[in-house]
């Protein structure tokens, strides 16, 4: 195998052709380089076809004729599946698993890569199908980092914004779901303050844009509550969980009288309550991580 796999003559397969994979796949081609292609249900490759893919009959035919195969199937045991498939031809490739799933089941099908004797990447991909092969798409990666510097310039094909994370295959996962949980809340923190204003009678794009430099500052806590995390260091002279209870039990009043929804902020209010019951009230609000942490 080319020890230098950073320019477009790297042979690449894509095994998977759903939506995302079909993006990948597209990416890599359009960006010249030989990609060849296979999914369970072959018309699925007639459009990369066309595009100027080839197209494997078998998983071993399409990984065999490439140095990097890239899997973007639904689930951790079905690209396991394909890895115990693929297996004989896969010593000396690499393996980039796009699957999502859990992170020990990163680390388990990074463990079969390696008795394949193959290298090993999980990445983790931050965004939707169409936006794949931008400069500003986001893939985690972990594993290897070798690997990932042998293979970055086909890695930032499929996203500019391709980062190697750690030498944990599993980490790249948990950074993915890290992002999604923090996107979740504030999503649902935002349609429970459009539902309330839209009750008043309120234009929501109105608030937008004049809460704007409120609402754009909320990120830029992160690396604040962070580093109180990793300290373990809580206690603040401003903004202290006790500042916050009679604010939620005035959005919980308005709620209730404007007939919106009170499970989000009373399941917060039920937090902050439970943190000042236990003496925390001088805290910042990243002392409710502990109460995250219980499970």
């Amino acid at each position: 195998m080319n020890a230098n796999r950073n320019s477009k003559s790297t042979t690449v397969a894509v095994l998977g052709l759903g939506e995302m994979g079909s993006a990948l796949a597209a990416a890599l081609v359009d960006a010249g380089y030989p990609v060849t292609v296979w999914n369970r249900t072959p018309d699925k490759a007639d459009a990369l076809v066309a595009r100027g893919a080839l197209r494997a009959v078998a998983p071993e035919g399409a990984a065999g004729a490439a140095e990097v195969v890239i899997i973007n199937v639904k689930g951790g045991a079905a690209a396991r599946e394909l890895l115990r498939t693929t297996g004989p031809v896969l010593k000396g490739r690499t393996v980039i698993d796009l699957t999502d799933g859990s992170s020990e089941e990163s680390r388990a099908t990074g463990e079969l890569a390696s008795e394949h004797g193959a290298g090993y990447l999980h990445g983790q991909i931050m965004t939707i199908a169409p936006a794949i092969g931008s400069p500003d798409a986001v893939v985690f990666y972990s594993g290897s980092h070798d690997v990932f510097a042998r293979n970055e310039a086909v890695l930032r094909v499929l996203g500019g914004r391709a980062t190697h994370v750690s030498p944990d295959p599993g980490v790249s996962v948990l950074y993915g779901m890290a992002v999604h949980d923090i996107m979740w809340g504030l999503l649902n923190g935002f349609l429970h303050a459009a539902a309330l204003l839209g009750a008043a009678g309120l234009p929501v794009g109105d608030f937008t844009k004049i809460a704007e430099p409120s609402l754009t500052a909320l990120p830029s806590l992160f690396p604040m509550l962070a580093g109180e995390i990793d300290r373990a260091e809580f206690a603040t002279p401003y903004g202290a969980l006790r500042h916050h209870l009679p604010s939620l039990d005035d959005l919980l009043t308005e709620s209730r009288t404007r007939g919106i929804d009170i499970d989000l902020p009373t399941a917060t209010r039920d937090l902050v309550a439970e943190a000042l019951e236990a003496g925390y009230g001088h805290d910042s609000y990243a002392r409710l991580v502990e109460r995250f942490g219980r499970g």
